[in-house]
């Protein structure tokens, strides 16, 4: 049984024992929720504290990927441009759209009101920031402080600039910091694969307060997040057939057919390293030239998910929706940033590390209670296929506008 299905399960469990109490035993809700919420604020203290370390680690080494990447050539520094975009795109779209879309749903005000009860640190009114404080807030005064605080937009600031400032230095040295930094990272994704196994029950003592004070409110709003996450997804996917035919691209019909066995490949295996083979024969198919598909797609497949701007502004969205808090132009701005940033560093993380590791610094960016990730973790199991359709879509457009440049020629 895989780490996702057991927390899935643990999700379940809670769920249902918590309307259960409420159905049949209301009066010891109370008590029986004082004794679950330690338990699941306990796991996300746990998680939360190895996010500095993982996040820093992660950034400065995968800034220093990019850039050797950049300097391999014409074909990847058009395959990075391509990547930027896309990602900006992913994370402006959902920025858009889940609000329009979380506007569908009303609110529930008795799980709003427990959800408020149970997060120790959420104001009932995100303060919102002035132009002047949010420009000056992204330089800390002390990085030391920054990280102490989990200040997350300064301390993803200055880590951004010791990773270009450390790609200037003589390459030997560099290295040896560079595999510094991933040794740090490979712990701390060792110190959350840790916490992660004890993750049924750290979610149960999450959601069952919830469910047992809320109701089926819960379930509804579980299930529109999933909903939303899925449509998401599907129109990013979507969208990047018109970016792979426009102007001198390909033809629609011969694209969609040759991609569509990797596309099955995704689906079925969730994960873009399994469909890699599957994409180079795409490529074969579509008649790209091998050295630009045979170094766009690795490289893809090693930095770029476009689906991750669409998740992490997405969970964004769902928490403050659930909270019943309006989020600032620069909140917004922040996290659409921070998203592409912390993707392209993050891509190797492992399924629920990396759920854990990239969505708490940009919620916490944003100042919106992180107590309700445990529970949007469960879930991702469902929306997660959708998600990898639009990864490998993602890395044959790019090598398709990129292979199309390099060929100088329409079909």
């Amino acid at each position: 049984m895989t780490s996702s299905t057991r927390v899935f399960i643990g999700l379940l469990l809670g769920i249902f024992s918590g309307l259960a109490l409420n159905a049949f035993a209301p009066d010891m809700v109370p008590s029986a929720s004082a004794v679950a919420q330690p338990i699941g604020r306990l796991w996300l203290n746990a998680l939360q504290m190895t996010i500095v370390p993982l996040v820093v680690s992660l950034l400065i080494v995968g800034i220093n990927q990019a850039n050797d990447v950049a300097e391999s050539g014409r074909v990847a520094r058009r395959a990075m441009v391509w990547i930027l975009f896309f990602l900006l795109l992913s994370g402006t779209l959902v920025a858009i759209m889940a609000p329009l879309m979380l506007n569908w749903l009303p609110h529930d005000p008795q799980l709003m009101n427990t959800l408020k009860q149970l997060a120790s640190n959420a104001p009932a009114v995100m303060p919102a920031a002035s132009t002047a404080d949010w420009t000056t807030g992204f330089i800390p005064t002390n990085v030391l402080s920054a990280a102490v605080q989990t200040a997350i937009v300064p301390l993803v600031a200055f880590t951004l600039l010791f990773a270009f400032a450390l790609t200037q230095i003589e390459s030997g040295r560099r290295k040896i910091l560079v595999s510094f930094f991933q040794s740090i990272a490979d712990t701390m994704i060792v110190m959350v694969g840790w916490v992660l196994w004890i993750g049924p029950l750290g979610v149960f003592g999450l959601i069952f307060p919830i469910s047992a004070q809320a109701g089926t409110g819960l379930l509804q709003a579980l299930g529109f997040y999933v909903a939303m996450l899925s449509i998401l997804y599907i129109s990013i996917t979507a969208i990047l057939y018109g970016f792979a035919c426009a102007g001198r691209g390909e033809n629609l019909k011969r694209f969609a057919s040759a991609i569509l066995p990797a596309q099955v490949v995704s689906v079925s295996t969730q994960s873009s390293l399994a469909s890699l083979p599957a994409m180079v024969e795409s490529s074969r198919i579509l008649n790209y030239p091998p050295q630009v598909s045979g170094l766009i797609l690795p490289m893809a497949v090693s930095i770029f998910r476009i689906t991750s701007p669409m998740q992490y502004l997405g969970v964004v969205w769902f928490i403050a929706w659930s909270y019943g808090i309006d989020l600032s132009v620069a909140q917004v701005t922040t996290a659409v940033l921070l998203s592409v940033v912390i993707s392209m560093g993050s891509v190797g993380l492992p399924g629920q590390a990396g759920f854990m590791g990239t969505n708490l610094p940009i919620v916490q960016s944003t100042g919106l209670p992180i107590e309700p990730l445990g529970i949007l973790l469960a879930v991702d199991i469902i929306p997660d296929m959708f998600a990898t359709l639009g990864n490998v879509t993602a890395d044959l457009t790019v090598t398709s506008r990129v292979a199309r440049a390099e060929m100088d020629k329409p079909l």
